[in-house]
This record gives structure tokens, C-alpha cells and sequence, in this order.
């Protein structure tokens, strides 16, 4: 996510720490390199002439703290200001009397069957009550690909009328009639996935101004496929101008190593992006937050979105489990396999090593589809062993250790270079016994921390 804006970037800020001091010249030939990296980015030419005077004025008048130099001074006016460009974090409108209404729109391939998709499954762990409403009466496929996804998460798909393939029901119908049902069965949250189109018609919008007038949803967000870059802001601002949209969900973001969307979309319509898509899993969704997106293109990580996505996805009863174990010193094969299956809940190597401050510096020499795969053989050995030899790995003779690697088509070797590695990680995870930030229970303590602020500026 934004590769090559983070890229440019960072060796901007490589050049600034070579000052002692920032001259007006200095800052000046720096600026021209943001510039230049903006709009290679796709960001809108305004924005980004508006971006590099607002910089340039604060980074000429500003008067260096004590603890920062002037380079450090200088990047921190430019995450700011990124943070700025990106916007502030605005969450759901769902405390209103429900059921509360969620109209997704956009055009056709932006990805706005899946996004209803993870959207409810954000919501459903929320511990809301969510109903999925089909409401694209021209594409049956994505009626079926709706039901498919509710279907995967356990979440109810209203149910549509057809005849011979054909559906008989209006989105006018549908949406009312799911009302209904909803209300009789006491459904908090209602999303509509609406119909889209190759490009803006008429049809289209009138369809849509019809169902948001008759049923006036809390939420109508525009969903965008961020690799379309200017395109999409410019999409974004024709619904915004027909419907009165009240946020935006970008998708495909993991694919959009530019950026130019994200970095325009808030500035051009004044409408916050509340969500975004970074990977195919329906677990792939993350709350947006403009400061901490700013810190990621700036190399900073974002310590406090893992956080959160690993309150979301550990079980704290698996996690107690751990905990026990190590307690007692008796950390397992069986504990290291649950950890393996906490992290793949989190998201995969490369979003997780994305979000640790300083892995821009490395992320050159680190191949996370090598990885993944060292992973993937490191699960088909333990999957090959007895429970008995998860939870005690001493008793591994040679004939084991040949079953294993049959088993789990790898070599003796492989299975040999696991169990030393998991007794490096048991001494490690040892080590961690006592320390505070090792329970579930401090994640909260960590963010705090975080949230203070108590980390200067690299």
C-alpha cells in the first residue's frame, strides 16, 4: 500500500537528515521532490500545489522544538500535513434508532458486493444484528455472490423473488420489503448493495436518488476502487453532487502502491473515507485513520492498527490458553500452532511487517511470499504430527521424524530445522514469561502508550 509513494518519500527524508541546518534553499529543492513524488502518485495538481505552499510556510516560520532537529522538524510538518490531506477518522452512524440503514453505491466492478461483505462481518463482531440486501435487480450473479458471502460469515441475505432466472421484485420492493422483516425480527443494521454501471447514467442515479429519498439511509457511502486513482475521485464527486454521500470505502488498496485517491478523494468532496479494502479476505477491512495511514507512507508503521486488528481477530480464551502454558513453562508445538493461526487471522506477513515501525528500511531484503511459504510447510509438518508429539517434541526419533516429512511432503531435513527453530522460540517465549506486555490484558496499556505520543520522530 502507497510502495511507491513511501519509496519517493523516504529519500527525500534521507537527504533532509543530511542537513545540519535547513535553509530556505534546503527546504525549497526538497519540496520539489515532494512535489514530484505527489503527482507521479496521482494526486490532484491542486492539491498537491496547495499541499507544498502549506508546507513550505509552516517549514520557513516555524520556530524547531528542543526535541527535534530541523529535519526531523520538517518531516513531521510533512506527516501532518499528509494526515491532514487524508482526514480525520469519522466512525459509523449506527447508534440511531435501528434498524440503521447502510446504502452502499458505486460503479460496477468497484468491489461493492465484497465490501457489503466485510462490512458486516466488521459490524457483526461489532455484536450488531445485520441483514444483507440485495438490491442489484440487473445482476444475478451478484445476488448469488451476496448470498454466497452471508452464506461464509453467517449472516442472513434477504431472499429475492425470480422467475426463469429473472427477478421479479424492484430495488424499490426488495429494500422495503427487507425493512419489514428486519423490523419483525429485530435486524439493528440493514446493508444495501445497490446496482452499479460501467460508467454514470442516468437510470442509475435516478435509481438511486429513489431509494435513498423513500428510505433515507444513516449511512450512503460511495465505494471506490482506489487503483483508478483520479478516475475515482472523479466518479466519487458526481455521486457526492446527486446523493448527499456521507463517506467513502476505498477498495483494492493493497494493489494501489500510488496512492493518488486516497491522498485527493477527502479534499476534493469534503467526505470522510471510513473504510478500506486490503485484501481479498472478507477479513481484509480496516478502519481508516488519516494519521495513521500518514505514518505508514512515512515508514513509521502503525503499531496501534495491529493492535487493533489483533484484539479483533485473537480468541482470549486461546490466548489465556498460551498464557497458561507459558506460565507453567511448558510451551508446546500445539501452542506454537495456535499462534500460527492467530497471526494468519491478523492478516498476512506483508500487512502485518508493514505495520512495524522501521520495516521500510529493510522491507528490500525481506520477500513475504518466501515467507508465507516457509510458513505454509512449517503447518504441514506440525499437521503431520501426533498430538501426542505436538505437546511433546523429545520423543521425535529418527522413524518419526521420516513419517513426518512423508507426511507432510517435505525432508527429514525440513522437519530437523522446525524443531530447532521451536526450541528457539520456546527459550524466547520463556524469556517473555514475566514481562507485562506478554497478556492480552496490557493490550490497551500498549496503545495508551502509543497514544501519548511518547516516541519522537525518527
Amino acid at each position: 500500500m502507497f510502495d511507491g509513494l513511501s519509496t519517493k518519500l523516504e529519500r527525500v527524508f534521507k537527504n533532509l537528515r543530511g542537513y545540519g541546518k535547513l535553509s530556505e534553499k534546503n527546504i525549497e529543492d526538497s519540496l520539489k521532490e515532494v512535489r514530484l513524488s505527489l503527482l507521479e502518485a496521482d494526486v490532484n495538481y491542486l492539491i498537491v500545489k496547495e499541499f507544498i505552499e502549506t508546507v513550505k510556510n509552516k517549514a520557513i516560520g516555524e520556530k524547531v522544538t528542543d526535541s527535534l532537529t530541523p529535519s526531523q522538524q520538517m518531516i513531521k510538518i510533512i506527516r501532518d500535513e499528509i494526515a491532514s490531506l487524508l482526514g480525520n477518522h469519522e466512525p459509523l452512524n449506527i447508534k440511531a434508532k435501528p434498524p440503521v440503514i447502510i446504502m452502499l453505491t458505486g460503479l460496477q466492478g468497484s468491489g461493492k458486493t465484497t465490501t457489503a461483505g466485510k462490512l458486516a462481518l466488521y459490524l457483526h463482531r461489532m455484536k450488531r444484528r445485520v441483514y444483507l440486501i440485495p438490491a442489484d435487480v440487473y445482476r444475478p450473479a451478484a445476488i448469488l455472490q451476496l448470498k454466497k458471502i452471508g452464506s461464509s460469515i453467517n449472516i442472513p441475505v434477504y431472499e429475492t423473488h425470480e422467475e426463469n432466472g429473472v427477478i421479479t421484485q424492484t430495488p424499490e420492493n426488495i429494500v422495503q420489503n427487507a425493512i419489514d422483516i428486519a423490523e419483525k425480527q429485530a435486524y439493528d443494521t440493514l446493508i444495501i448493495d445497490t446496482a452499479g454501471r460501467l460508467e454514470i447514467d442516468e437510470p442509475l442515479m435516478n435509481e438511486l436518488k429513489l431509494l435513498k429519498n423513500k428510505f433515507n439511509p444513516n449511512e450512503t457511502i460511495f465505494v471506490a476502487d482506489s487503483m483508478l486513482g483520479q478516475s475515482a475521485v472523479t466518479v466519487a464527486k458526481t455521486f457526492n453532487e446527486a446523493l448527499g454521500i456521507t463517506g467513502v470505502i476505498l477498495t483494492k488498496v493493497d494493489g494501489d502502491s500510488r496512492g493518488g485517491a486516497a491522498l485527493s478523494i477527502k479534499k476534493t468532496i469534503n467526505k470522510p473515507i471510513k473504510f478500506i479494502g486490503v485484501g481479498e479476505k472478507l477479513s481484509d477491512f480496516e478502519v481508516f485513520y488519516g494519521d495513521r495511514i500518514a505514518d505508514r507512507i512515512l515508514g513509521m508503521g502503525d503499531v496501534l492498527s495491529l493492535i487493533d486488528k489483533a484484539q479483533e481477530a485473537i480468541d482470549e480464551k486461546d490466548a489465556k490458553s498460551i498464557e497458561d502454558s507459558l506460565a507453567k513453562g511448558d510451551f508446546t508445538v500445539k501452542d506454537f500452532a495456535e499462534q500460527l493461526k492467530m497471526m494468519s487471522k491478523i492478516g498476512g506477513i506483508a500487512q502485518i511487517a508493514a505495520m512495524i515501525p522501521g520495516f521500510s528500511k529493510i522491507k528490500d531484503k525481506f520477500n513475504p511470499e518466501s515467507a508465507e511459504k516457509e510458513i505454509a510447510k512449517i503447518k504441514a509438518i506440525i499437521n503431520s504430527m501426533t498430538e501426542k508429539e505436538r505437546i511433546n517434541p523429545d520423543i521425535l526419533n529418527g522413524n518419526r521424524r521420516k513419517r513426518i516429512a512423508s507426511g507432510s511432503g517435505t525432508t527429514v531435513n525440513d522437519v530437523n530445522i522446525f524443531i530447532n527453530k521451536f526450541e528457539e522460540v520456546k527459550k524466547m517465549m520463556k524469556s517473555f514469561k514475566k514481562n507485562k506486555l506478554g497478556s492480552l490484558k496490557n493490550v490497551n496499556n500498549i496503545k495508551n502508550i502509543f497514544n501519548k505520543g511518547d516516541f519522537k520522530w525518527r
